[in-house]
């Protein structure tokens, strides 16, 4: 009776887990819809051990599937935990700033989510509940997010900005997910005994599904629903129309006898009309796809690395360090690192991306090949093992559920390949592929089972092991708690219209937890102060005077703590860098020199990134070393021909100088490429009036546009 219970509430808790985390959020707080997913699976999942380990304690037995995708499973585990180990900077590597999707916690979470899902959810009957749950929870998705687009302000619950934000993360993302909604209809409709009703309310939802997808209007979704509806149209076309059954079982001929009263043959109609609608969004481009987006004044303006680019980040990473890489969830530092230089010449040269062109490429672009072979060797498995079960299947006619979530789970892989799809649909698809491995796995003769009461010595290690994975669970629970409990601090700190309550609001944060995130953000608190301070002129106080100091030495401090924490983050030393350029203002010693230092740091750690140079070209300028300012300005042209600001900085060096006339050469050659700009119109007339009109400019030297 006990093991009933603690079973049952085993299973309710990982059910939860996977239905509720498409629409899961913590409305009208600080915390980001995917913290808030990741709070559910840390909670759910922990729950779920728990519980399945007390139960285990009532029937004396332990049963694992004898599954070797499950060991290739925990091989990319391992690969991982070792690249961690072996990285320059293991605490990004272990947990990220919030339970990042590439961290390894996360990795081995959504992993543990699959072994728990392959033993809990290993019968038929489990599977289609896991199945019908996931049906309602898409379905109340799509609804939701039609009706935000129309309502966007009375739906937003203070954590939706607007009309393209959703609650799974991207606005790609909500379009692949429709997808993946219509795809589990459908596969509802054509393999699964249902009422008449059941069957109009699954084709409604698949128009909707469809409405969705086409608001979002992502080639990617068509291509994918469309192949995934065409070879379910040409599988059940074949075989509903095959005489004398081949050499199908009975049960298989009967699941298929589909014909009606008058022996008139079913035409798979639904799955035929999905195949049409996404081949004419597919084809159509914008001439069709854009009727709906410019209807609801949708924009999508959605920014990733290519695949080709990606592929170029994981070979710097490859070149630099072959067997274990950086480590994981360390892409933006590989960016950093790695980037062509190309970006130079697009809006984004200064753009530091979290992810590649697809969730997949970047979790095996930066740990090295050893994960890369695992990653593969998982999928490898994966395929096998899926497509020669669901044959099995499809001949016996019988497990329909097994073959429903191998389809879904290649669904969200090949998603997560091409798409940065987020925490939901990754963990979806690691779930989905647990519950077809306990499918695959259920009979007794494909399990591990130990069984310890009748045993004194396995009673006592196993027993010892369940405490021992009741106790791990609780404290790594209790840990990633304390950590998520800073986020609301945080985004309060953020959102502070006062100094003070900034202030107050970030040291609460950072005694939670610290990460570099945070302590950039106490920095740039203090700055403020600093510069509050500052603004008061120069009748300053006794007790201003004691503040100004505490504050500058605060804004160093934490800046210099972050560069300690993620000495591989640029970003933490061109924080520092802008630090000292700002107290150099007010005439700290050397503090230009300091923040030239910060910014070559940071140039170290970005090499291609121009405005980095000019920065180190703006703090030598101002600390009255001009040669070097040049050099450091010329350096950042060269890197990008067309940069303005580059351009106005050497500009002003000549001016300094008393040279007028490179001045204007550098101050017109700026306005050639930026002849709107109001600001510098102004400052190119200003350098006329200087300059006189037989004067020629003398030779300077320019960097020729490629």
């Amino acid at each position: 009776m006990q093991k009933n219970i603690f079973e049952r509430l085993s299973f309710l808790s990982l059910f939860l887990v996977v239905v509720l985390l498409p629409f899961f959020c913590l409305p009208f707080t600080n915390i980001p819809i995917e913290t808030s997913k990741g709070l559910l699976l840390v909670l759910g999942l922990t729950l779920s051990i728990i519980f399945w380990a007390i139960a285990r304690f009532f029937d004396g037995k332990i049963i694992f599937p004898k599954s070797w995708l499950l060991v290739s499973g925990f091989g990319i585990v391992l690969v991982l935990l070792l690249s961690v180990l072996f990285s320059g900077n293991s605490q990004v590597s272990w947990f990220g700033t919030m339970f990042d999707i590439g961290s390894f916690w996360f990795i081995f979470s959504a992993f543990v989510l699959m072994l728990m899902s392959s033993i809990i959810f290993k019968t038929p009957k489990r599977a289609k509940i896991v199945l019908l749950g996931a049906i309602l929870s898409s379905v109340l998705v799509l609804i939701f997010q039609s009706v935000h687009v129309f309502f966007p302000v009375a739906t937003s619950m203070k954590i939706l900005a607007d009309k393209t934000s959703n609650i799974l993360g991207s606005w790609n993302a909500l379009g692949l997910f429709a997808g993946f909604s219509c795809l589990m209809f459908l596969l509802v409709i054509e393999f699964f005994p249902i009422s008449k009703v059941e069957k109009i309310l699954l084709q409604i939802f698949i128009l909707l599904g469809i409405l969705v997808a086409a608001a979002v209007n992502s080639p990617l979704v068509w291509i994918i629903l469309g192949i995934s509806s065409l070879v379910i149209f040409v599988y059940k076309a074949s075989t509903t129309y095959e005489k004398g059954g081949g050499e199908m079982d009975e049960p298989a001929r009967n699941a298929f006898s589909i014909a009606d009263a008058g022996g008139r043959k079913h035409f798979p109609v639904i799955p035929f009309v999905v195949v049409m609608i996404s081949l004419l969004f597919f084809m159509s481009g914008s001439s069709i796809g854009s009727i709906i987006p410019n209807y609801l004044q949708i924009s999508n303006s959605e920014v990733s690395p290519s695949l080709g680019s990606t592929m170029s980040i994981t070979k710097g990473v490859l070149f630099a360090h072959p067997i274990f890489g950086v480590g994981p969830n360390r892409f933006k530092e590989a960016w950093s690192m790695y980037k062509p230089q190309a970006i130079n010449g697009t809006q984004f040269w200064d753009t530091s991306f979290d992810f590649g062109s697809g969730l997949l490429p970047t979790l095996t672009a930066t740990a090295g090949i050893l994960n890369i072979l695992a990653w593969l060797t998982f999928f490898i498995l994966f395929l096998i093992i899926g497509v020669k079960s669901v044959f099995l299947s499809i001949k016996k006619g019988t497990n329909w559920e097994m073959m429903a979530f191998f389809i879904l789970s290649l669904y969200l892989f090949v998603s997560s390949f091409f798409y940065s799809t987020g925490v939901v649909m990754f963990l979806l698809s690691l779930a989905f592929t647990g519950v077809f491995v306990g499918l695959v796995n259920s009979n007794s003769d494909r399990e591990v089972s130990i069984s310890f009461l009748s045993d004194h010595r396995k009673s006592f290690f196993s027993m010892l092991f369940l405490i021992f994975l009741i106790i791990i669970s609780i404290a790594l629970a209790f840990k990633y708690f304390e950590r998520v409990s800073s986020v609301p601090y945080f985004g309060k700190a953020l959102s502070a219209q006062t100094e003070a309550v900034a202030e107050s609001s970030i040291s609460k944060a950072l005694s939670l937890f610290t990460s570099d995130l945070y302590l950039r953000t106490y920095s740039q608190v203090y700055l403020g102060k600093l510069n509050s301070i500052v603004g008061k002129g120069s009748a300053l106080s006794d007790s201003d005077k004691t503040d100004l100091q505490a504050s500058f030495d605060q804004a160093v401090k934490s800046a210099q703590l972050a560069t300690g924490y993620d000495p591989s983050n640029y970003v933490n030393f061109q924080l520092l860098g802008s630090v000292y350029q700002a107290v150099g203002s007010l005439g700290v010693k050397n503090a230009y020199s300091e923040a030239v230092v910060a910014y070559q740091s940071a140039s170290n750690l970005n090499p291609l990134n121009p405005g980095l140079k000019l920065s180190m070209a703006t703090a030598s300028f101002l600390d009255g070393k001009i040669k070097e300012a040049r050099d450091y300005a010329n350096s950042a042209l060269a890197l990008k021909p067309d940069y303005v600001d580059a351009l106005v900085t050497l500009s002003q060096i000549a001016k300094s100088e008393g040279n007028n006339a490179n001045a204007l050469s550098y101050g017109e050659e700026a306005l050639s490429i930026t002849p709107t700009d109001a600001n510098l119109i102004k400052y190119v007339d200003s350098l006329k009036t200087l300059t006189p009109a037989t004067t020629k400019p003398s030779t300077k030297t320019t960097t020729k546009k490629p």
